[in-house]
């Protein structure tokens, strides 16, 4: 058993698993999953667990060197939340088709309880140096 960080098995193996430019999507519970592609479904009622929790945990473990949102993600607490979440690292708004066609080439896409609209974040793996 860990002391802290990802608790869930499946999600903390495939963390210290990516690579440098390997792409994890954290995403509400409505975004499609290519077949072949890893859904790891941690909803277990509406909002919950929330978008913003799984993804400050996946980001206490993963280093980000890059983030991507759709541009319809048109919450505000949601946007500052991932703002203060992502720090320094860059984030970028695309049309919801592009982040769409982001999950056929991503390792996995992990869903969250979220009921926001838009609730989807692209995060690729940068390296610790």
């Amino acid at each position: 058993m860990r002391r802290s960080g990802l608790w869930h098995p499946r999600l903390a193996q495939l963390v210290v698993g990516l690579g440098h430019g390997d792409e994890l999507i954290v995403a509400d519970p409505g975004l499609s999953v290519p077949v072949g592609v890893e859904a790891i479904d941690l909803v277990w009622s509406r909002g919950e667990p929330g978008f913003i929790p799984v993804v400050r945990a996946i980001l206490a473990e993963l280093v980000v060197e890059h983030a991507t949102v759709a541009t319809e993600l048109s919450d505000e607490k949601v946007l500052r939340d991932l703002h203060d979440e992502l720090g320094d690292t860059p984030l970028t708004r695309v049309p919801h088709e592009e982040l769409k066609a982001a999950t056929f080439t991503a390792r996995a896409v992990v869903r969250t309880g979220e009921d926001t609209p838009y609730a989807n974040i692209v995060l690729r793996a940068g390296v610790p140096f």
